[in-house]
């Protein structure tokens, strides 16, 4: 799944295997003492710019440099493009298993997306969406949750508090604000203790599982305020209209990650775990299961999670180093039910649903426009993805549905197809949607985020000051980091 149309891209692994294969045999057949000494690496393996990882950064990056004359290979662990972003099948209709939506002003985006033809489709939120909080189940319109009127003042008041807060930071270097030691002594958990409203605190609960795939009492209060500080507003982050559920890539993201693959040639070469990187003067020398690769410059576009598993030679400086053993993965299970239709419309119901309680949360309407299959998709997420990813596919389908049946009702007990992704299995990612800050990690480490390891740079949607976290800053890291090479290279 999700190999479709990678073929081409190939051609250059394939060569290089062949030619060494070639100079094996050959150097097996003409030796006296019929010993191989090792594969010899052809001037094919010499280029200016080697990239590890073939997400969106990475091949963002590897594309403007080969627009720019230069010489790149992009090595991928995997053997598939996209990285966090993923193609997988439900009731026969291709879904997103990884990164799905786009929002406004995620302008680099949109422009990949209009350079390859790829259009948008509108997320569904017509109607009523379901809250259940407290042990009960309401619906509602509008962006002001039925939760009474001192919880959904103090909700209100609450969300305000976080976006001046968040305004007050360096967009570009969030550590250096003189609020910055303070907010990052706290959890968001210990923030959301000073809200008084109980009702209020649930749903700031849901909502930081729900962005940041991780548990209020694990992340940094600074880190969140930097997280909503790159989207713009906490609204930008949780809402659909005019926010970052906004539409849906015909064909889904990772088919937009396919085509940028494609075009990368014989740039790409897939299935090449990287090893080690070692610095030279004026060089850099790349050892992945493809070979040895050596090149003027590297873009490691990778988690900083899974950046501390590449040996560096000479060693990373300590706060690079301290930094990426610092940055856990969030945790989430994403998963779909394919039904007959759409049958929650019928009842006035947009899809959505959120709960303080339900393994599943949130919940959204992923149906294709022609309404001819309804399709759900919901997220385990944070602790309770960790407890669910040791469950059999069977168990999380029976208690999807269970979940199912709770917001919208006993239509939704026999699904016709179920799948789900546990991106905590995942080994080339260890988790999603990114890698999270806890306490007084940002304030002391933050700075090693971007900073050039001498010939090292670092890309990634950890890395990016706008949209943070989404394939917006992904692509916004990828686009940064060539320009630095570019500059350094000439």
């Amino acid at each position: 799944m999700g190999r479709e149309n990678i073929s081409p891209m190939l051609h250059l692994r394939q060569k290089v295997c062949v030619r060494w294969f070639l100079h094996r045999y050959l150097a097996f057949e003409l030796s006296p003492s019929h010993v191989w000494n090792g594969p010899i690496f052809y001037p094919e393996t010499m280029t200016d710019v080697l990239v590890v990882g073939a997400g969106f950064a990475g091949m963002v990056a590897a594309r403007e440099l080969l627009r720019r004359g230069y010489r790149v290979v992009v090595l991928e662990a995997r053997d598939r493009v996209g990285g966090r972003v993923l193609g997988g099948q439900v009731g026969g209709l291709r879904v997103d298993f990884g990164g799905t939506w786009r929002g406004p002003h995620q302008t680099a985006l949109d422009a990949l997306a209009a350079e390859f033809g790829v259009g948008r489709i509108p997320q569904y939120a017509t109607g009523r969406r379901v809250l259940e909080i407290g042990g009960q189940r309401k619906t509602y319109r509008g962006l002001v949750p039925p939760v009474g009127l001192r919880a959904a003042w103090q909700t209100g008041k609450a969300i305000a508090q976080l976006n001046q807060m968040a305004r007050k930071l360096p967009q570009e270097a969030p550590w250096q604000a003189p609020v910055a030691a303070t907010w990052d002594a706290q959890t968001v958990a210990d923030w959301q203790a000073g809200v008084s409203s109980e009702a209020a605190r649930r749903l700031f609960d849901v909502a930081t599982r729900a962005i940041l795939c991780a548990e209020p009492q694990e992340v940094s209060l600074l880190y969140f305020l930097a997280y909503i500080r790159a989207a713009g507003s906490l609204e930008s982050l949780a809402e659909v209209k005019n926010g970052a559920q906004q539409d849906r890539l015909e064909g889904g993201m990772h088919g937009l990650a396919q085509k940028l693959g494609e075009s990368l040639g014989e740039s790409l070469v897939l299935s090449s775990p990287v090893q080690s990187i070692v610095q030279e003067t004026d060089s850099v020398t790349v050892h992945a299961e493809s070979g040895r690769w050596q090149a003027r410059r590297v873009i490691v576009a990778v988690p900083p999670l899974l950046a501390a598993e590449i040996a560096f030679s000479p060693p990373l400086p300590d706060r690079r180093r301290q930094l990426q053993v610092s940055m856990p993965m969030g945790s989430v299970i994403k998963c779909f039910a394919a039904y007959a239709k759409p049958f929650w419309r019928a009842q006035g119901l947009s899809g959505e649903a959120i709960s303080d309680s339900a393994v599943v949360s949130p919940v959204f309407d992923l149906s294709p426009p022609d309404g001819s299959l309804g399709i759900l998709v919901g997220f385990i997420d944070g602790a309770m993805a960790r407890m669910w990813s040791a469950k059999t596919l069977e168990e999380r389908r029976a208690e999807f549905v269970r979940c199912m049946v709770r917001f919208f009702g006993p239509e939704a007990a026999h699904p016709l197809d179920y799948a789900d992704h546990d991106w905590t299995k995942e080994p080339w990612s260890r988790g999603c949607y990114e890698g999270y800050m806890p306490p007084q990690v940002m304030t002391r480490y933050g700075a090693a985020l971007r900073e050039p390891v001498g010939l090292i740079h670092w890309a990634g949607t950890e890395t990016a000051t706008v949209w943070t976290g989404y394939v917006e800053g992904a692509i916004r890291s990828g686009q940064r980091a060539a320009q630095e090479v570019a500059v350094t290279l000439g």
